[in-house]
């Protein structure tokens, strides 16, 4: 459901359509990812994803070897805390309900005012929850799928653009084609977990062109060759270690590398 609300938020499918418009600012507001500041900052990962220096807006933060080195403590820690997996595993609390909602709401509060709505929405359905039907309904009913889906969405948006072999470029050096060719992955799934992703997986397709619908994005594959060509990734644990395990861009190597090959 997710994927096909970030679709519509892309006026991929039903755009014009008014029950549609309804139904999805609903569902956004239930997701924590109210329209206005999750289609803000999407819009803006597509339009400058794998850029080396631009705000992390709508994507993990990237830096190079040079300018972590040259940071501070601080700023050290916060940029690996914001990498790091429990950021994500716990991404109902810090990337939805405090990234998405909290600070979205704080920085403009006029502009992402449903941010704030979805908050007081959230909380008013766990209290009433918890109030009616107890501690354990809101732990099976809410607190753990809630959890499940957040960290799972987290991981797999770090994934699609924090994998073995992927690519950064300067600013000036930076395509619209590169990005989604060489900085946006190829997830391959089995045919249960394409279903469940709504085939986001063919993430490389997405990004060449965000108007592809979600369920007409294998046949673009299919047809075209050079999209066969991606840089795959997979669910398997070996290879979400290895995603995790990125932490740096190193432009001597041309390659993410891990925080144990960062030398002073």
């Amino acid at each position: 459901m997710f994927v096909i609300y970030h679709d519509y938020a892309h006026h991929t499918i039903l755009y014009k359509s008014i029950p549609a418009k309804i139904i999805f600012s609903i569902f956004g507001l239930y997701m924590l990812a109210p329209t206005s500041i999750w289609k803000r900052s999407h819009d803006y990962h597509h339009n400058n994803n794998s850029k080396l220096f631009s705000a992390s807006i709508g994507s993990y933060p990237i830096f190079s070897k040079q300018k972590f080195l040259a940071a501070s403590k601080s700023d050290r820690r916060e940029y690996l805390a914001v990498r790091h997996p429990l950021n994500m595993l716990f991404g109902y609390f810090t990337l939805f309900s405090f990234g998405m909602c909290i600070l979205s709401f704080l920085s403009s509060p006029r502009r992402h005012y449903d941010s704030l709505i979805a908050l007081i929405l959230h909380i008013t359905f766990i209290v009433t929850v918890i109030y009616f039907f107890g501690w354990i309904t809101w732990i099976l009913a809410i607190l753990i799928p809630f959890s499940i889906a957040c960290g799972f969405g987290a991981y797999l948006f770090y994934a699609q653009h924090n994998f073995p072999g992927v690519t950064f470029k300067n600013n000036i050096e930076w395509s619209y084609e590169h990005a989604a060719l060489e900085s946006s992955s190829y997830m391959k799934m089995n045919p249960f977990w394409q279903w469940v992703t709504a085939n986001i997986g063919f993430h490389h397709i997405h990004h060449m062109n965000a108007k592809i619908p979600f369920y007409r994005l294998p046949e673009a594959m299919k047809a075209v060759p050079e999209l066969q060509q991606a840089k795959i990734t997979t669910l398997n644990p070996s290879d979400i270690i290895k995603c995790l395990r990125l932490k740096i861009w190193d432009p001597d190597t041309q390659q993410m590398i891990p925080l144990s090959a960062i030398s002073q």
